[in-house]
């Protein structure tokens, strides 16, 4: 990290400055919005991906003329032997939608050891079904050889291919949350994992998490230490000013990596409300006082309110409640300004409802209104809920 001594003045950023900031990087305005998925992602790092439609919604929310079929097509095709986007597990173990062109950084940087998913599958299965390396290894090339001779292919196509797939498992045995399962979610889990298989397109519509799979194209390895220098010049390009504990929880690297990761950026500090923040010196006089006048509605686990771990800044404290759930998982909300000013849902009729948590005024209201209209239109009769549900969410999808 850039050196300072006690006693220095470092350049200040205010949170006004950084919410005008966030508009601008994050495409929340209709003049900085972008024309594909791919700008969106890359803009942005990459799209929390746990959640199918969050995809979808994540990135229709920032392009100007959204249709389904058109970052299907970025998720999807590959007219020149690679798609534009992947789907691959990096930060903090989480499903990720990243760039063709930043995906060997992100993995490489994020994958502490990608021999720990296998080993961990191979001690669940030899646990639930007595399974021993030998026959695990044959399983795995039985599903691959599998999936290499349809081209793609679901789970259940997998299953009546690979006997061995569909044997069953219990996975928590004794817990609340004990469930039952094939032995193909996590062999094809950890295949995965190790970038060997990648998930293709839906069984269904573009909100469905049943996907086909289809062989990965091999990711360039990239020394970790270059590989992490990258990614954290790519999230304090996206999401800076940020404090060193932001990166930490963002990447879910150790306290270490973060530090020389961000020194290597050459990144400047800054002053915060929240304490020393730090920010590309090339991005020191892109602030404004004010952001342009912008609503969104974003989806629940968008990149935007998951990219901080202090988030005061942008958040009222007692608006958390209502919008996360019990494990930290954002539902849909509404923006103004920079800011969370409420959340939106869709009823099963299909239309949407919000609530402003706070009153940002009639110039904002209809500014809301209009995007409501503009998500009415993408969606175009589609139904989405959301993978994980907050308070807020669920009252709104049941309130007429």
């Amino acid at each position: 990290m850039t050196p300072h001594h006690a006693g220095t003045v470092l350049p200040r950023v205010t949170a006004a400055q950084r919410r005008a900031r966030l508009v601008r990087r994050h495409l929340l305005a209709p003049s900085v919005r972008e024309r594909s998925a791919e700008a969106v992602a890359l803009a942005l790092v990459g799209l929390h991906a746990t959640d199918p439609a969050t995809v979808f919604l994540a990135a229709a929310a920032r392009i100007h003329a959204p249709t389904a079929a058109a970052i299907d097509h970025s998720l999807y095709d590959v007219p020149n032997g690679a798609p534009a986007l992947e789907r691959i597990r990096c930060m903090r173990r989480t499903m990720f939608v990243v760039p063709a062109r930043l995906a060997p950084a992100v993995r490489s940087a994020t994958v502490r050891d990608p021999q720990r998913h296998r080993a961990e599958t191979l001690t669940h299965l030899r646990q639930a079904l007595g399974w021993d390396a030998p026959r695990y290894q044959a399983v795995e090339r039985a599903a691959l050889a599998a999936i290499t001779a349809r081209g793609r292919a679901t789970a259940a196509q997998l299953a009546a291919d690979v006997p061995e797939l569909r044997e069953r498992i219990v996975t928590f045995p004794g817990k609340p949350y004990e469930s039952r399962q094939r032995a193909g979610t996590p062999v094809l889990g950890a295949l995965a994992a190790e970038g060997r298989i990648r998930r293709d397109r839906p069984a269904g519509s573009w909100t469905s998490a049943q996907f086909h799979w289809a062989p990965a194209r091999p990711l360039p390895q990239i020394p970790a230490a270059q590989a992490k220098t990258a990614l954290a010049r790519h999230y304090l390009s996206a999401f800076g000013p940020v404090t060193v504990e932001d990166l930490k929880w963002w990447t879910g690297w150790n306290l270490t990596d973060t530090r020389k990761a961000l020194a290597a950026t050459g990144a400047q500090a800054v002053d915060l409300d929240e304490g020393t923040g730090y920010l590309l010196p090339e991005d020191l006089d892109t602030t404004r006082a004010e952001p342009e006048p912008a609503a969104a509605l974003l989806p629940g686990l968008d990149p935007t309110p998951m990219g901080w771990r202090h988030r005061d800044w942008y958040l009222d404290p007692d608006h958390t409640k209502a919008l996360f759930d019990r494990n930290g998982n954002i539902g849909p909300t509404v923006w103004w300004h920079g800011r969370v000013v409420g959340a939106w849902a869709q009823h099963p009729d299909g239309h949407i409802n919000h609530h402003l948590l706070t009153d940002p005024g009639t110039e904002a209201r209809a500014a809301v209104e209009s995007e409501i209209s503009r998500l009415t239109a993408f969606l175009d009769g589609t139904r989405i809920t959301p993978c994980y549900r907050t308070p807020l969410e669920r009252r709104l999808a049941t309130h007429r």
